[in-house]
C-alpha cells in the first residue's frame, strides 16, 4: 500500500499536525465561518474518525 504525502511529511516532522490544522482553521475563518461553524466542523470530523475507528467507515473510502 503506498502512502499518501500527508502521511510521509507527518512521519517525517512532527509538528506537520498541527501546521495542518492551523491551516485549516486560518482558511475557514478567513472563508467567513464563525466560532460555532468551526466547531461544527470539528465536530463532524471528530465523527468521521470515530466511525473509522469502529471500522463503520469502510464503504466512505
Amino acid at each position: 500500500m503506498t502512502q499518501s504525502l500527508h502521511t510521509q511529511t507527518a512521519q517525517k516532522d512532527p509538528r506537520a499536525v498541527e501546521v495542518l490544522a492551523k491551516d485549516i482553521y486560518r482558511e475557514l475563518r478567513s472563508g467567513g465561518f464563525n466560532e460555532r461553524d468551526v466547531l461544527a466542523f470539528a465536530g463532524e470530523l471528530l465523527s468521521l474518525i470515530t466511525r473509522d475507528v469502529r471500522g463503520e467507515g469502510q464503504a466512505d473510502r
